[in-house]
């Protein structure tokens, strides 16, 4: 008999195997393994784990049915209330949100609860089950700005309740940071993503590319001109933060956003697509969230050996667990408490080394956190080719700058009610990293939940 307390060993790729190719490192559950996790469930009656998901699954009651073996029943359950389970099964910070409140975790270990999600999503997108939409158009339009996580989730609560929903995405690919910002070995494009978005198409969603809105046309267009009786607004956060350290400007230096597009949407990992991206030998990526792990994972894989370079400890690490350990089993070097000061270049213009001081841990900030002090005399040369800055992202003010009654905060993101979505312009919604910065997919989904809900209770009334 299983041990109770453990969770089934999920199957991955070897490290030194997956180290040196893009395909998914996790290999997911088979049916037996996915039952076998499934009765580790005790069905709670105050099951926290719901409390614990963003988009509120009906948790107990969808791994009932893979129990039961009633696959097609559980993907209904988890339909209700999430579009893209099965993007959501691999990306999701599982760990601190439903899995972190599994009452099985208080004497063992949780309930795979993102596993059994993804074989359960992975199960209907290759047996092509359908998801249930609306019988009737309620007759209302409305427009979604942004195909990401936000965008999607909010478009496909609002088909389902009728709505006629039409998806305006300024890049000429569907996916938004599902796309261009997760590599192809935590998330597949085809297998999965396009899948997902494809469900969202059976809906009855429409989607229009290469829209950028603040160019192409405005929301206020969009509602005076085109007919639009609502707006969600959930663009991402997709202008990068820098430093500001001497250097910063040379060849070499990247964003980690513009990196992983580079990679992710340009296929620059594949020989057969001519995608400008430096042949890095040595890498230094500057940061410690999942976008960090993102980036230096992907340098590794294209030949580097690859630097974390992060001011506080490993607790402090804001990256998934499983990522830090799937980074440093593929052999990316770790160097903590430590703070970059400067990029050297050559004559030539060309990085040679990064200069970085060690750091120590003070007294909290306003995050919570021991705030990292710098260490007198303790500066040393990192030898780097290339220099790629994952210290988060902010909104792009374009929107913002080009719609009349638009609030924003000092930080350039919408302001909106964190209930419903509304913003200070009526008719308008807004929600993910458009209005928090920079954050994960789950939240992104539970704030395009939001906002479905705000958009349909405001057009109900009107």
């Amino acid at each position: 008999m299983a041990d109770m307390l453990k969770k089934v060993p999920v199957r991955e790729q070897d490290a030194k195997e997956r180290a040196t190719n893009f395909d998914e490192v996790c290999l997911g559950y088979n049916l037996e393994e996915a039952m076998e996790e499934a009765a580790r469930c005790i069905n709670c009656k105050n099951a926290r784990c719901i409390q614990g998901c963003p988009v509120s699954i009906d948790i107990p009651a969808f791994i009932h049915e893979v129990k039961e073996g009633n696959i097609e029943e559980a993907y209904k359950v988890i339909g209700k209330s999430s579009a893209l389970p099965a993007i959501c099964g691999r990306v999701c910070p599982q760990e601190s949100q439903c899995e972190g409140k599994c009452i099985r975790g208080i004497k063992g270990e949780p309930v795979s609860i993102g596993k059994l999600e993804r074989f359960v999503a992975d199960y209907a997108l290759e047996n092509d089950i359908k998801p249930v939409g609306a019988e009737v158009k309620n007759g209302h339009k409305v427009a979604v700005i942004g195909s990401g996580p936000a965008g999607l989730t909010c478009a496909g609560d609002l088909a389902k309740k009728g709505y006629d929903v039409t998806v305006f995405e300024a890049l000429h690919e569907l996916g938004g940071v599902l796309v261009y910002g997760i590599p192809e070995f935590r998330l597949p494009k085809q297998d999965v993503v396009a899948k997902e978005i494809e469900k969202v198409k059976e809906l009855g969603v429409k989607f229009e590319t290469n829209v950028v809105i603040g160019k192409s046309t405005t929301i206020d267009q969009l509602m005076e001109e085109e007919g639009y009786e609502a707006v969600f607004v959930g663009s991402g956060a997709g202008l990068p933060m820098f430093m500001g350290i001497p250097g910063e400007n040379a060849n070499g230096v990247f964003s980690a956003n513009e990196y992983l597009t580079r990679s992710n949407l340009m296929k620059a990992f594949d020989d057969s697509y001519d995608t400008p991206i430096v042949a890095a030998k040595k890498v230094a990526v500057v940061g410690g969230g999942n976008v960090a792990m993102d980036a230096a994972r992907t340098a590794l894989r294209l030949g580097a050996d690859v630097h974390i370079v992060y001011r506080r400890s490993e607790a402090e690490l804001p990256a998934r667990v499983e990522e830090v350990h799937h980074a440093k089993e593929e052999g990316v070097i770790f160097d903590l408490l430590t703070n970059p000061t400067k990029i050297n270049v050559d004559d030539d213009g060309n990085i040679r080394s990064m200069t970085v001081i060690k750091m120590e841990l003070g007294e909290p900030d306003a995050s919570g956190r021991r705030r990292p002090v710098p260490i007198p005399g303790s500066e040393y040369d990192i030898e780097v080719d290339t220099v790629i800055m994952a210290l988060g992202t902010s909104p792009n003010p374009l929107i913002s700058s080009t719609t009349k009654g638009l609030e924003t905060n000092r930080w350039k993101c919408i302001v909106a009610d964190e209930e419903n979505g509304q913003t200070s312009k009526e008719g308008v919604f807004a929600g993910g990293d458009a209005v928090t910065g920079a954050a994960t997919v789950i939240l992104a989904m539970g704030a395009g939940k939001a906002g479905a809900k705000g958009i349909d209770e405001y057009l109900q009334k009107k």
